[in-house]
């Protein structure tokens, strides 16, 4: 009877470690469907398309590998923006005659993520 009795408590043991290494499995979570997704975002505001700027400020740098300008403008009110420093993307026609440290005059392009210098003159 003991025999038995400690035979079953060490399989009972034994089968109540091997589960102690198991990892549980990772929950699986299925994507939205995209109606569900347009339909939760039909109240969300969105942008309604491109908006245009006008601003001045200081060249900061200038990459015309990358086709980007930094500039250090004030405030543009047609977005609603404080003065900050910035980088854009800019046409090399735009950056041409641009140096940095330049007071120059520009409009940009506003998408909502991101931004376009579309033309930019200095100031005398």
């Amino acid at each position: 009877m003991k025999k038995t009795l400690m035979f079953t408590a060490m399989m009972a043991l034994l089968i109540g470690l091997s589960g102690c290494d198991k990892k549980p499995e990772a929950r699986k979570v299925e994507a939205p469907k995209a109606a569900a997704t347009a339909e939760a975002m039909s109240g969300m505001p969105m942008p309604a398309g491109n908006k245009m700027g006008k601003g001045s400020g200081t060249v900061a740098a200038i990459d015309t590998a990358k086709g980007t300008v930094t500039l250090d403008h004030g405030a543009i009110a047609e977005l609603k923006w404080p003065a900050m420093e910035m980088g854009f993307t800019a046409k090399p026609e735009v950056l041409s005659g641009i140096k940095v440290g330049d007071k120059v005059s520009f409009e940009i392009e506003w998408d909502g993520m991101s931004g376009a210098v579309t033309a930019m003159q200095k100031k005398p």
